[in-house]
């Protein structure tokens, strides 16, 4: 029987005969070679088990768990930012997405072909899926955008080698409670952990367990959230080992979080998370390293279907390396992936891609230092590769 990086092996090589993958940018080759983690020692054959809540927690089948000498375990986790794909099925015609799905001859990896062998060689991948699987009709009508996609479109998830999700931000009921319910509902036939402010996600991977929560802050939560989370956060870490907690927080747009999201991240580190990941406002943010763990304040978009250019087309893969011995959770280092969202120059294709022009590299990491001043625990290096 195949494991499920096998078949996507070999799913991926198929469609690689067939389509030829016209993706190279136009002023650079594509090559993420130099970037990629080694592949893993062993192979994932993922199941399912239902928790109290009703949510899976996907459990791979026991396998020998590679370690160091010294027997602790490391873990390296990719998040990713905003994801969305489909479109609005208010208007009449094929969405962007849709057209340039055709164009790629229905490519099963459309938007993961250029960071796959990133998302395989690490041991789990989370992105912020600000969109929704399901067929149900638009409930917010009169909002500017809304995004659906047919549930069938889970395959770019499983395809990519994602296998957990935020499920907690603005979009995730454009189509209702029903919208939402299906949404949920098969990311869970797919494998795929998803989390949200009332149910916590669980991962568990080289017998590791992996918590996740995620909240959005709009609407005048954050009152509620500085007393909700350190609750959430401490019963989270009783009972898992790594703690990652995702906020959709911030104003569109902004380089730089602010005030109330400095508070909630600290205050989500003090209560013991391991790791904060932010997203919403569509734009990279700096890193704080605090008490030793790390809040990525922004991590952009990653693949993103609501424009065909957005003005700021650059973004990063947020790599970080835990190191687990016993009971000890030890946060090792991290490293970013500078990419754009697209493969393309001119235009948004959907399928992020890493950098390697070095001038773009840097423009990435100048930008994140240069909006990171003033900002009292931000980290003063952007490391490209593992120490």
């Amino acid at each position: 029987m195949f494991g499920k990086r096998q078949l996507t092996s070999l799913l991926i090589a198929l469609a690689l005969v067939i389509n030829a993958f016209p993706f190279a940018a136009a002023d650079e080759e594509v090559s993420i070679a130099q970037l990629i983690s080694p592949p893993p020692e062993t192979e994932l054959t993922l199941g399912t088990q239902e928790s109290p809540g009703g949510m899976p927690q996907v459990t791979p089948t026991p396998v020998p768990v590679p370690t160091l000498p010294d027997g602790t375990v490391q873990i390296i986790i990719t998040a990713a930012g905003d994801t969305t794909i489909g479109g609005d099925i208010r208007r009449s015609g094929d969405s962007i997405f849709d057209r340039e799905l055709k164009k790629q001859d229905n490519n099963p990896n459309l938007i993961c072909r250029n960071v796959q062998d990133i998302f395989e060689g690490d041991d789990m991948t989370i992105v912020n899926f600000e969109s929704t699987l399901t067929t149900r009709p638009v409930y917010k009508t009169n909002n500017q955008f809304v995004f659906s996609a047919p549930p069938e479109y889970v395959q770019f998830l499983t395809n990519g080698s994602i296998e957990a999700v935020a499920l907690e931000n603005n979009h995730v009921m454009d189509h209702g409670e029903s919208g939402l319910e299906e949404t949920k509902q098969t990311l869970t036939d797919a494998g795929i952990v998803w989390s949200t402010a009332e149910q916590m996600g669980v991962y568990e991977v080289k017998g590791v367990s992996i918590a996740m929560l995620s909240y959005q802050t709009f609407d005048g939560r954050y009152p509620g959230l500085f007393e909700q989370v350190p609750i959430d956060v401490a019963r989270a870490k009783a009972e898992h080992d790594i703690v990652i907690v995702s906020y959709h927080w911030g104003a569109e747009l902004d380089y730089k979080p602010n005030e109330n999201q400095i508070k909630l991240g600290r205050l989500t580190i003090d209560s013991g998370a391991d790791l904060v990941l932010g997203h919403h406002s569509h734009r990279i943010n700096p890193i704080e390293r605090y008490q030793g763990k790390y809040i990525v304040y922004s991590l952009g978009n990653f693949s993103f279907a609501g424009n065909t250019k957005p003005s700021d087309m650059s973004t990063f893969l947020f790599q970080i390396r835990f190191n687990i011995k016993g009971a000890e959770v030890e946060t090792d280092t991290f490293r970013i992936i500078p990419s754009r969202i697209s493969s393309k120059t001119d235009y948004n294709d959907f399928a992020p891609t890493p950098f390697t022009d070095q001038r773009l590299i840097d423009n990435v990491i100048n930008m994140l230092k240069s909006n990171g001043k003033g900002l009292e625990y931000a980290v003063d290096f952007y490391p490209v590769d593992w120490e």
